[in-house]
């Protein structure tokens, strides 16, 4: 089991930044990608990009390619979503969640709960 707690998020105004921290625990040894997603307000869940729990790789949705950016700390088993030039289209829930080594299952294997961005204009 590996659970995901999202945290960062906030009310920003456009133009702003934000970091959003997304920490691992469980069976962290298992996890082989992280991967962010938001979910605006009457829309579907989209994906922003994700990167490998080593940290080695990193692939970004061309929706957010260069304002979002994804790393890593292992020492902390955190990932971050660093998010640039904020938008009010920029506002949902934004989650987390992992895919590990092993999964018989097409989408993530576990979700965090999600944190809330408003961008106000």
């Amino acid at each position: 089991q590996v659970q995901l707690v999202e945290s960062g998020g906030g009310l920003v105004q456009a133009g702003g930044s934000l970091r959003l921290s997304c920490t691992a625990s469980g069976h962290t040894f298992n996890i082989y990608f992280v991967g962010w997603f938001r979910q605006a307000p009457g829309k579907e869940r989209e994906s922003v990009g994700r990167i490998s729990w080593s940290g080695s790789s990193t692939y970004y949705d061309d929706s957010v390619k260069g304002r979002f950016t994804i790393s890593r700390d292992n020492a902390k088993n955190t990932v971050y979503l660093q998010i640039n030039s904020l938008k009010p289209e920029d506002t949902g829930i934004y989650y987390c969640a992992a895919k590990v080594y092993g999964s018989v299952i097409h989408d993530y294997d576990y979700w965090g709960q999600g944190t809330q961005v408003t961008v106000s204009s």
